[in-house]
């Protein structure tokens, strides 16, 4: 594959990086920041911060962030607004941030990091399940890959059911945790006594269909509005909007919009800026080099970095029915993802068969067959994005 900005700065500071080699050691670092996320979302929970003053600020400074980038990068790609449009965006928000954020934060209160990030290891899993429902997703139950995308949702679904409804025995308890030392961040920042582990698990699982139906919803709107960033900033304003309503409804204490310590300002500047506008950026970037398969393939990474994270930093317990259910969608997510693999191959073998009849009365030289031939395996990484 043919090194491209990123390996030419590479290249211009005195050394070459492989594009792959930069796209793994980026996905690695994604899952690290995404795992902070969740260790410190937790923490700013269990300092009192509001689960709805937390969002506002978050989306606030993510928008901060992606919007000059989004108005200069995309002049020349972004469509003219119409109020279609700003109905659409209006909806995703709902969907992609306000639900999303909101289930999340109310899942977390009542769980833990790990469990919040072994549950998300589900959402490509009910993003197709979502998609054969609305007929965008083919499922071919006569052939290898259909059945097992089907026995991997099924998988997923069973590994978030074992989470829900069965916390088992405690696995691991670190001892002493960390929080309970002298460090004032770390204070009292243990998992989530007295809170309910169903209702949190419950709370979980609608993030992950809203998490899952944004990214149904929004493939359509991407294709009549190709300005990624654009779109993603239109959410986050209308997020913004969408959680100051509920505020005046639910949050009408004005001491909740303070920020009464570092330790809340570092998680609302954290889940803004790193979690949201950086990780956004990231992310993309590697859908575009990589693949989407690439970067589902890295989400379990993440339920690894996290549960050591929360370990450390909040003196997490571990559960037998996390454990088996973080097991069991993992392993249906890569039923999941190899069954799209499986699809992808499937449909080059069909293209090629298509392609070769039509090559062969053109009289095409044999060498020109042979390049067009090699070039799916470079362009692989881009055609899904």
């Amino acid at each position: 594959m043919a090194d491209t900005s990123g390996s030419a700065t590479s290249k211009r500071m005195g050394f070459a990086m492989p594009e792959k080699m930069q796209l793994h050691l980026a996905m690695l670092a994604l899952q690290f920041g995404y795992a902070g996320f969740h260790v410190v979302s937790r923490a700013a929970l269990n300092m009192g911060i509001s689960k709805i003053v937390f969002p506002v600020y978050r989306n606030i400074l993510a928008l901060l962030l992606l919007l000059p980038f989004a108005y200069f990068l995309e002049k020349k790609d972004r469509p003219a607004l119409t109020w279609n449009f700003v109905l659409q965006f209006f909806f995703l928000a709902v969907v992609g941030i306000t639900a999303n954020q909101g289930f999340y934060l109310l899942g977390l209160d009542n769980t833990s990091p790990t469990f919040a990030s072994a549950i998300q290891n589900s959402v490509p899993a009910i993003t197709f399940l979502m998609a054969a429902l609305l007929r965008i997703e083919t499922v071919r139950l006569n052939r290898k890959d259909g059945i097992s995308k089907v026995c991997g949702t099924l998988l997923c679904v069973a590994g978030a059911s074992v989470i829900t409804l069965y916390k088992g025995p405690t696995i691991y308890s670190p001892s002493p945790p960390l929080q309970r030392t002298s460090v004032p961040m770390l204070m009292n920042l243990g998992d989530a006594n007295g809170k309910s582990w169903t209702l949190g698990c419950v709370y979980l699982i609608g993030h992950c269909l809203s998490w899952a139906g944004w990214l149904v919803l929004q493939a359509p709107v991407l294709k009549k509005y190709p300005a990624r960033l654009s779109v993603t900033s239109y959410q986050c304003f209308f997020g913004v909007i969408q959680f100051l309503i509920i505020a005046a409804f639910c949050e009408r204490d004005p001491n909740a919009w303070l920020v009464h310590s570092g330790g809340e300002l570092f998680s609302v500047f954290y889940a803004g800026v790193v979690a949201s506008g950086i990780a956004f950026a990231v992310q993309i970037w590697c859908i575009d080099r990589g693949g989407p398969v690439f970067v589902a393939v890295y989400q379990p990474v993440q339920t690894l970095v996290v549960a050591i994270m929360a370990s450390v930093a909040l003196g997490e317990e571990f559960y037998l029915g996390g454990i088996i259910g973080a097991v069991l969608i993992i392993t249906g997510l890569y039923f999941v993802l190899w069954g799209k693999n499986e699809e992808s191959k499937f449909a080059k073998a069909a293209a090629a068969a298509i392609q070769s009849p039509v090559d062969h009365c053109n009289n095409r030289p044999t060498s020109h067959i042979k390049s067009s031939l090699a070039q799916p395996l470079l362009a692989s990484s881009t055609e899904n994005a």
